[in-house]
């Protein structure tokens, strides 16, 4: 029986992050929502998403399937009511469509429609907590750390921590294979803190867990990590980091603040960036949201949500609830805008997208990897429906 992540209806809320990858595949806590599921059930668990990122996905099998929307927060008693599942009946709640069991082929489920799709199927309620806005995120990573450790550390020893480092809770900190740590501060008393195979943690690095960092990452020296921070792989990590998750191969590598902020895969913040994630006022942020074509309330503390490939120039300053999107090179004077466009050049030009693309493979190229052509594909289309400036 597999299991399949879809994306929901209100996927496009989600945007820039969405815009490259599936909502299965966004990262809270210390893994993926695609990966917590795969550990938790010992199997492999596919994706559903758009048509245009299908191909970076493996193939959905022809059998029969739980589908599930990817926005549903992992639970025990989700796991249980799954399992409870006969064919032809559905998990519903107040918000719509949760799960269901079906031998529909693939590509005969309609997600748009919705539980209308599925009017002969038996409707079980259930109460679920869903992810309904960017925002919730990172207002909720926290939540997650300490049941993502228990998937990840389950019958697994860690690797020994150097004397060098001085450390707090050692129960709650697991090192793989290959972390090379000296002279570095640890506090895992108020969350766990797991570090990946192959990461790197220069001298003088303070880090107050919940946090989790990502295999062949890198933390500069005398890094202030804090706040429930995530890394995805290959990410660089330098000054002040408080509650941010990375998604992977991003760089913010220098001095200058970055807090409460969701950054893409393949990004990177020059030398003295900062932004702000509390208004002068005091007030709520108001973030932009692209699915809404609106702004939404995300609260009293809120950063920046950065889509793949952008980066941003030395010594900027990053506003309040700030959006910007995929495959962006900002750059300017002052207060950035709170809203920058997919493909912008600055915030007030268009980027040539053939230009685009090389950036893109030279920042690649500084971790080793290539621009695939299903990525040049995604980005094609992307630009083509790019907003004009």
């Amino acid at each position: 029986m597999s299991i399949v992540l879809f994306d929901g209806k209100n996927r496009n809320n989600f945007l820039p992050l969405v815009a490259t990858r599936a909502m299965a595949s966004l990262r809270t806590g210390l893994l993926t929502t695609q990966k917590r599921w795969e550990l938790a059930t010992n199997q492999q668990v596919y994706v559903s998403t758009q048509p245009y990122l299908q191909p970076l996905y493996q193939a959905i099998p022809l059998e029969p399937q739980i589908w599930l929307d990817a926005s549903i927060v992992f639970c025990d008693e989700l796991l249980d009511a799954l399992a409870n599942l006969n064919e032809q009946q559905m998990l519903v709640d107040e918000f719509g469509l949760v799960a269901l069991k079906t031998t529909l082929p693939p590509g005969d489920f309609d997600v748009s429609k919705d539980l209308e799709f599925f009017v002969n199927y038996e409707r079980i309620s259930i109460a679920t907590r869903r992810f309904q806005y960017p925002h919730q995120l990172i207002q909720w990573n926290e939540q997650f750390f300490k049941a993502d450790f228990e998937l990840l550390t389950f019958q697994r020893k860690s690797h020994t921590i150097s004397f060098s480092n001085q450390v707090l809770g050692p129960e709650n900190i697991f090192l793989e294979e290959g972390v090379t740590m000296e002279l570095c501060t640890l506090n895992a008393t108020a969350g766990p803190i797991y570090i990946e195979k192959g990461s790197t943690i220069m001298e003088g690095c303070l880090i107050r867990g919940p946090f989790g960092l990502g295999a062949n990452s890198l933390l500069k020296m005398g890094s202030k990590i804090y706040g429930a921070s995530s890394f995805g792989p290959n990410c660089v990590g330098g000054g002040e980091i408080k509650n941010v998750i990375m998604q992977g191969f991003s760089n913010k590598a220098h001095d200058g603040y970055l807090g409460d902020s969701y950054i893409g895969e393949w990004c990177n913040f020059g030398a003295g960036t900062s932004n702000s994630n509390v208004k002068n006022t005091g007030g709520d942020v108001l973030l932009w949201n692209e699915g809404l074509a609106s702004f939404v309330n995300a609260g009293l503390k809120c950063g920046l949500f950065m889509g793949d490939y952008s980066r941003v120039a030395i010594n900027s300053s990053i506003n309040t609830g700030s959006y910007i999107g995929v495959c962006c090179n900002v750059f300017g004077s002052g207060l950035l805008p709170k809203v920058v466009n997919d493909f912008s050049w600055g915030f007030t030009e268009r980027y040539d997208f053939q230009k685009a693309l090389v950036d893109v493979a030279n920042w690649k190229k500084m971790k080793h990897r290539n621009v695939s052509q299903e990525e040049t594909e995604v980005l094609h289309i992307l630009f083509s429906q790019a907003n004009k400036l």
